[in-house]
This record gives structure tokens, sequence and C-alpha cells, in this order.
């Protein structure tokens, strides 16, 4: 074992170029070639304050990301990931990086809406009424609908360019925070039915009277499909290992294979209990983090100059955590996909992504060869602890980050 605590963090939707590929996946009628996360919001904010991650080596991965730099950087590695599996979106990349690949593509409902069948037993289930069925923005689909659900007192139902079935509601006027999970649980209980087996059932709990004036609230809550298959993450912790989850790693792995985990409300907060892991918490194994509002606040709402802001608060929060690492800790910051907030339509982009790796025992840091999987992130992991994981699990290791 070199590191005795590793730290992944998981900047969610920071891509950081097309993939190959990336002419097989859309946003409306526009395919994803071109698209660059990073480079494209640097630009449009003529540049970012990205200190702590220029020194980590950004630049390297994009030399055109205005407001970086080369330097050296002899105590990290960087290096781009390729997604294997069919898909770009947070289940799939999560996923992948814990040796699950997705060979099929999860189902949608994006131009279509659910089927009449399900709607009609959900309502029945629930008790609601639902209005809504159709793909929308979720800040979007509260001013056209809050109102009427409130006189209602009915149920907002909606999807996206995700696999997800999404349920808001107003948890002061219509029914209760604990209600709206229950209504969830019966959702996700419905869709493991094949043909409306979405990823994720989520919870989008809302306040206000008014259009113009709803504001959802930090309740969200996921109701996952369970990984398809043994994720390193179990391997972890079948073999004495601790797996602490902060942010949406719970509802994306659907609460297996981790020990403790952390709800958050923002990135900030995210970070603060990850710093506190850090300074309080002397555990062996993997400290798992998702955080989320670079693609909630900013991504999927084409904001470029929102989502720039919050990836310079990060980069703040970041030098905090690295300051509280110790010598025996390893960093891993990474993606899950691209969601360019330059790009048409409202949909993630099918990107590679970035894996930074920081240690204060490097001290050969430098940029190394593209992977063909986000796998070899979680095979380098169990490699640490001396573990060789699943058969199905895919991926490599990443020797040069264990040397």
């Amino acid at each position: 074992m070199k590191f005795k605590r590793v730290f992944a963090i998981v900047m969610d939707s920071v891509g950081i170029g097309a993939e190959p590929d990336a002419d097989k996946f859309f946003n409306g009628d526009h395919n994803d070639v071109g698209s660059n996360t990073w480079l494209h919001i640097s630009e449009a904010c003529h540049g970012l304050k990205v200190p702590t991650m220029n020194a980590l080596g950004l630049n390297d991965l994009c030399p055109e990301i205005v407001g970086t730099s080369k330097v050296e950087h002899p105590n990290s590695y960087v290096q781009t990931m390729r997604e294997l599996s069919r898909g770009k979106d947070t289940l799939t990349g999560h996923w992948e990086m814990m040796g699950i690949e997705t060979k099929e593509p999860l189902v949608t409902f994006t131009d279509t809406g659910f089927p009449k069948e399900l709607m009609d037993e959900l309502s029945k289930r629930t008790g609601r009424k639902l209005l809504g069925n159709y793909a929308q923005s979720g800040t979007v689909i509260l001013d056209e609908l809050g109102e009427q659900s409130i006189a209602e007192k009915a149920l907002i139902v909606y999807t996206s360019s995700d696999s997800v079935l999404q349920i808001a509601a107003n948890v002061d006027l219509v029914c209760p925070l604990e209600e709206l999970y229950k209504d969830c649980e019966i959702a996700r209980e419905l869709c493991m039915k094949k043909e409306w087996k979405v990823g994720r059932i989520i919870a989008r709990p809302f306040v206000g009277t008014k259009k113009g004036h709803f504001k959802r609230t930090s309740d969200r809550r996921d109701y996952a499909l369970k990984p398809a298959g043994r994720t390193c993450m179990m391997d972890l912790v079948d073999n004495g290992y601790n797996v602490l989850a902060v942010g949406k790693i719970h509802d994306i792995f659907a609460g297996e294979g981790m020990d403790e985990s952390w709800h958050i409300t923002s990135n900030h907060d995210g970070m603060l209990k990850t710093i506190d892991i850090a300074k309080q918490r002397d555990f062996t194994g993997l400290c798992f983090v998702n955080l989320a509002d670079f693609d909630v606040l900013y991504g999927h709402r084409r904001n470029p100059e929102g989502y720039g802001k919050c990836i310079e608060e990060f980069d703040q929060d970041l030098k905090v955590l690295i300051d509280n690492l110790r010598e025996d800790d390893l960093l891993m910051i990474t993606a899950d996909h691209g969601n360019d907030p330059t790009w048409w339509g409202t949909d993630h982009t099918r990107e590679r992504v970035p894996l930074i790796s920081y240690s204060r025992l490097y001290r050969n840091g430098r940029k190394l060869e593209e992977v063909d999987t986000f796998g070899y992130m979680g095979k380098t992991i169990l490699a640490n602890f001396g573990l060789k994981g699943s058969p199905n699990q895919v991926g490599g290791v990443i020797e040069e980050l264990l040397k």
C-alpha cells in the first residue's frame, strides 16, 4: 500500500474535449464534435482564475484554456480518460470509474414523454394528478406549471435528455417532503419494468407561491438503478477498507459499496465536508466525492459565466484541501462527462475527462498517456490496496501513480 487514504473528487460535467465518437452523440440536431467544457468556459469568461489547478498541470491537458500556463508540476500526474460506456450521463460515468461498462444506453423519453400506462399507474399509486410529462429544464417547468400544481395539488412529472423521471412538488403547499420521497419510491418500483427502466428517479422539492418566485430546495434525492455488477467500491469494503461517500455518490450507487455517506447542499459544502474528513478521519481506503453544482446550476442552464465562477470557487477550496492532506494521501480529480454551456441544447456533451493525481510523495509528475476507459481510475485505487478487483470490471492500473 503506497497511499493510506485516497480522495477522489468528481467535478460533475467538467469535460475537456470531445471524444473520438462524439459524432454519434447529439444535442438536438447537432452532434458533440467540437465540444470542450473547460476550454469554452475559459473563453466565455475571458480567462479563468484557477491557480491551484494550474499549478497541478491543467494546461498540459489543453494548452488553449484561457488563464492557464505551462508549469512544472513534480507532485502531480495529469492525463485524460475516454469513456467506454455507451452514454454521457452521471450514472454511466461514475459506474465506469468503479469498473462497470454500460454497453446498452439507458432508456430515455426525451422526445415522447412517458407512456400513458406508466403515468396512469403512477397517478393511481400516488393518489395525485400528474402534470407535465415532457422534457424541460427543471427551473423552467416550475414557472410553466408551478401555479397550476398548487391549485390542483398535483405533482409535476418531467424528463430531460438523460435517462430520468423527475417529480417536482411544492413541499409547503402540495405535499410534504417525506410524501414526495415515497412517491418517488413508487416511481422507482414502477420503472424497474424493462421498457420503462430509466437510470434515475429524482425528487425535486420546491417552494414559492407564484411564477418567477419558485425555488428548488437542497432536499433533492436520487433513486438510481443499482450498478450492473460488482464495483471497485464493493471490493474495497468487502476486503476491510473504508469507502466514504460525499454528495450524490450514495444515490448514484444506490447506497452499495460504502460505509458512510454525507448529503451536501452545494459544491462548497461538499468541499468543507471533504476538508473536515481530511483533517479528522484516520480511515484507510477511499473518500469518493461528487460536486454537482457545475452541472445542475450552470451546465444545463447554459450559463458559462456562472460555471466559470463555480470553477474558480472550487479552485480556492481545493487549495485548502491540498494544504490539509497528509504525505501518504492521494488526491484524484476527474469528471464524469461534459456539459459544455456554449453548446447547442441543454444536454451533456460526450467528452474526455481529466484525471489529475496529486501526492506529496510524487517527485516526477508529468503528463501521462490517455487511457481508453474511466475504469483505470478504480483499478488503480484497488491496486494501491493490493486488490485486483472483480472479473467484470474494465480498465487497468496506471502504474506510474503507484511507483
